[in-house]
Parts: C-alpha cells; sequence; structure tokens
C-alpha cells in the first residue's frame, strides 16, 4: 500500500494566484483571448513561470529540457495579431511542448536527451513542429524523454536522459513517469502546457499517458509524418498528442495529419484523415457499442482487475455490449518485432545524422557507442545493449529483417486484431493501459507489471488511452484500440466513456512515506 505525505506541494504557493489556468480546455482559453480576459503572453508567461517554479524548483519535476527563448516575443506578436483581427488557426494562442526527440528549427536544440546531440540544432522544423506552427500553436519547451526514446540499454530508468536526468511522477514524486514520453507526458498532467506531442514504437505514448493521469492517442503509423523525428521504426514510430481532455487531443491530432513526400507511410492516409477530429466528440458515443474486452490483459493486478471490472461495469450500464475475447495463438510477433526495430534503427539512425550535415561528428551507431564510452554521463547507470546489438545487424535486405517483418505485420493485423474485430464484430477492443507508476530504480530500471500496448503498437494501428481510476494516490487508464483509420470511432468512445466518468484529478506532487 502507498500512503502518502505532501510537504512539497507546499513549495509551491507562488503559482496558487495564477491556479485559474490548470485544467484550462484549448477551447476555454481561446475564448477568453477572444473576450479580452487575458493576452497570450499573459498566457505563455503564466506556462513559463509554472515550468520555474514547479519542474526546476518546487517539486522537481525535472520534465523539461529546455525553453524556447523566443516564447515571450512570439506571444506578443500573437497579440498584436488579435488586436489587428487576424487571429487564425484552431491552435492560435495555444501553448504546447514537443519531445525533444522532434526537430525544430529555432534556437533550441533536439537532443534525444544524448549529450551526443546536445549541440545539435536542425536546419528545419519537424512537419509536426511546422504543422502546429500553421496552426498558430506555441513551441514554449521541448520534453525530457527516455534517451533515444528508450532504445539504447537492456535495462534503464523510464524518463532518464543523459541531457536530462530522471523525470519525475507530479502524483508521487519518487515514481515513475514511464517512458518515452516521458517528460511530455508529466508537462501535460502538471499543466505546464496546454498539451504536448510524444512519440510512440511501443507503448511510450499510452504508458507515460497512464502513469501520469492523462488522455494520450496513439494514431495509425501514417496518419502524422515522422519526418524530423529521430527515428526508431519506420514500421512503428508514430507522434501523436497527449493531453487532459479527449476534446483536446482530438483538436490537436487534426492539425497534425496530412500527406507528407518526406514519409512514404502518409500516403496511405488519402482519403482515410480528417483536419477536425471534434466532429466524431458524442457524449452518448458509447450507445450500442460492441467492445471486446482482452482477457489476456488482465490478471497481473488485483486492484487494476477491480478497475477495470468498474469501467466494464459502467460500460454496460451505458448500452455497450461487452464481450469477453480470447487472440488467437500467433508466431512470436513481440520478438519479431525486436528484430525489427534493430534494423531500422540502425537504417533510420544513420540517414537522421546524415541529415544534421558533413560537419556533425557522429555518422552511425557505430560511432555513438564509441562516443557513449568516452562520455562520463552515459553509462553512469545504464549500458548500451540495444545500440550494440543494432550494430550487428546488416541492411534492410536482410532475409533475417524481411522474414520478422512480415511474421509480426500478419500476427497482429490479418491474423490478430483484424480477424478478432471482424469475427466478434466489435467496434473497439479494450485493455487496462497498464499499472500504478512504480519507484524509479536507478540501479535495476523499470520494474513493469503489465500493460497492453504492443498489439496496437507492433500492428501500427490506433489506441487511446483515458484515465480509469485511481489506485491509492496513482491514477491507471483504460485503453480503447482498434483497425487502421479508426480515429474518429475510438474518440467517439473515448469520449464518451470519459464524459460519464470523469476520473482525471490534479497532480498534488505527493512523496511516499
Amino acid at each position: 500500500m502507498i500512503t502518502c505525505k505532501t510537504p512539497v506541494s507546499n513549495t509551491v504557493k507562488k503559482v496558487t494566484d495564477n491556479s485559474w489556468i490548470e485544467e484550462l480546455t484549448i477551447l476555454q482559453l481561446q475564448l477568453g483571448y477572444r473576450e479580452g480576459k487575458y493576452t497570450v503572453k499573459d498566457v505563455v508567461k503564466i506556462y513559463l513561470d509554472r515550468i520555474n517554479e514547479i519542474d526546476k524548483n518546487g517539486p522537481r519535476l525535472n520534465s523539461i529540457i529546455v525553453i524556447n527563448p523566443e516564447a515571450l516575443e512570439i506571444a506578443e506578436k500573437m497579440d498584436k495579431e488579435i488586436a489587428a483581427g487576424k487571429s487564425v488557426g484552431p491552435l492560435f494562442g495555444i501553448p504546447v511542448i514537443l519531445k525533444d526527440n522532434i526537430d525544430t528549427h529555432d534556437k533550441m536544440p533536439t537532443t534525444a536527451g544524448a549529450t551526443a546531440l546536445r549541440n545539435s540544432f536542425p536546419t528545419s522544423d519537424s512537419f509536426v513542429a511546422r504543422k502546429l506552427r500553421e496552426a498558430g500553436a506555441i513551441i514554449i519547451a521541448k520534453s525530457n524523454l527516455s534517451e533515444w526514446a528508450n532504445f539504447r540499454a537492456k535495462m534503464s530508468s523510464s524518463g532518464w536522459s543523459g541531457i536530462g536526468g530522471q523525470t519525475r511522477n507530479p502524483y508521487v514524486l519518487d515514481r515513475n513517469p514511464c517512458g518515452s514520453s516521458s517528460g511530455s507526458g508529466v508537462a501535460v498532467s502538471a499543466n505546464l502546457c496546454m498539451f504536448a506531442i510524444g512519440t510512440e514504437t511501443n507503448g511510450s505514448i499510452v504508458c507515460p499517458s497512464n502513469n501520469n493521469g492523462i488522455v494520450g492517442i496513439k494514431p495509425t503509423v501514417g496518419l502524422i509524418s515522422r519526418a524530423g523525428i529521430v527515428p526508431i521504426s519506420f514500421t512503428q514510430d508514430t507522434p501523436g498528442p497527449m493531453g487532459r481532455t479527449v476534446e483536446d487531443v482530438a483538436i490537436a491530432l487534426g492539425t497534425l495529419t496530412g500527406i507528407d513526400s518526406s514519409d512514404s507511410k502518409t500516403l496511405a492516409s488519402q482519403g482515410k484523415y480528417y483536419t477536425d477530429y471534434t466532429k466524431f466528440l458524442n457524449k452518448d458515443g458509447l450507445k450500442g457499442k460492441r467492445i471486446g474486452l482482452l482477457k489476456k490483459s488482465m490478471g497481473f493486478s488485483d486492484k487494476v482487475d477491480t478497475l477495470m471490472n468498474k469501467a466494464v461495469a459502467y460500460l454496460k450500464a451505458n448500452d455497450v455490449e461487452v464481450i469477453g475475447i480470447e487472440f488467437p495463438k500467433a508466431a512470436n510477433y513481440e520478438d519479431a518485432s525486436l528484430t525489427v526495430m534493430l534494423y531500422e534503427f540502425k537504417d533510420g539512425l544513420k540517414k537522421y545524422f546524415a541529415g544534421l550535415g558533413s560537419d556533425f561528428h557522429i555518422k552511425n551507431v557505430k560511432d555513438l557507442i564509441e562516443f557513449n564510452k568516452s562520455d562520463s554521463i552515459e553509462l553512469r547507470y545504464f549500458d548500451q545493449n540495444l545500440l550494440e546489438q543494432t550494430e550487428q545487424k546488416g541492411d534492410l535486405n536482410s532475409e533475417e529483417y524481411k522474414k520478422a517483418l512480415a511474421i509480426m505485420t500478419r500476427a497482429t493485423r490479418e491474423d490478430g486484431i483484424d480477424k478478432v474485430m471482424n469475427a466478434y464484430k466489435l467496434d473497439a477492443i479494450i485493455a487496462p493501459t497498464g499499472s500504478p507508476a512504480w519507484k524509479t530504480d536507478l540501479l535495476l530500471g523499470d520494474h513493469f507489471v503489465g500493460g497492453s500496448s504492443s498489439l496496437a503498437a507492433i500492428s501500427g494501428y490506433p489506441a487511446i488511452t483515458v484515465p480509469m481510476g485511481f489506485i491509492n494516490e496513482l491514477p491507471v487508464g483504460i485503453t480503447f484500440f482498434g483497425k487502421a483509420w479508426n480515429e474518429p470511432l475510438l474518440l467517439e468512445i473515448a469520449y464518451g466513456y470519459e464524459q460519464g466518468t470523469k476520473h482525471r484529478k490534479v497532480p498534488k506532487y505527493n512523496i511516499s512515506d
């Protein structure tokens, strides 16, 4: 049992005058701009103050790597646009934080948390950063992450990077935020921004959303371009928005979609993406749905099972038919996925390094391994076993790679999610997102108990997690996932569940006894 005391929260008295900004939504903030209640500069300054008082001092969440030094200047320009009647864009004046593996062409480096990229300033915005700016968002900071998006060490602590150190969970500070989009999840939960962008290869959006009591959507791979994002897997990687409400996540998602010639995966989204997902939000979105409960996702925790059973009872009480489902036995798709990631990481990282220009000192994984050996920080806690495994792999013409790719995609798609959903005539599948946050351990690494990210992640299909309740002081989420390009249906279902349950709570920065 976790018992907590809360002296740390007493150190954030300075921000209480600005408590009105906590849990504010995108639409509420924009209404305030239109009514002249506050300026963009005022709002940005409040968020920057909160980062200073909560993240860097006070509880010291350590979720932010770097603040945008131009944020207030950009905000001033936006206030002039409002005065001139020129405020446009679905995210106009909305402060957002990006995971620091997403390129921005400004005065902030993109580090992936690694000291090797400490002074890496990309020559152009990523697709995601460009789309956010076009929609009117202000990128106020870059967030800490599990270094190289948690694809470096055999055993490590989520939320730790050589650049940023260890990010802490805002609910109970010695608990883990989960990774690799740990800083993004913490920043959203602690109200350091309106929403954030994370990236996922397997679990890195849904797990930090689970541990930090927020909403996160991992879109279908190809719905949002990965151009300008430090890669792991061409097959599995995707960025996605993380917010405090389904509505905010839906608004953000619509600004990020579109075809991008720099990412061939986006070609498959033609005719399947939307620029406005809010039209699918329906408070009665649960009514008449047929949902499968993934049995194998249960049983790792009696307390999580209790919350999940309550969620199922709520769904049934709201005209949802819930059916317990089993997945057919299939080839070992998780081992196949690891093989694919090793090959694709080697290929993708070499291409990313080349894009940093001929003067950049690291050209490939081998160079990176040697750099880490000479660095005083990188190997202080954790090894680089995954980098070493990556270096041993060949190119993407390897038969081992092709065979593994075929195994994992068939097992999770045609013989997996598609087959089960067709057989049971399902609208979605549900599972507990994960366990409550474990204690952070820089000696032995993460202590995962259970989770449900792999099927959606390896298939490249969409998943959304929403707060499901609390175990003592720690949040736990429920995941809704389904077929490719089914974001509209999943958002409808998730919104209906969220609006009827409202489990989200503001963190209080407790510490364990």
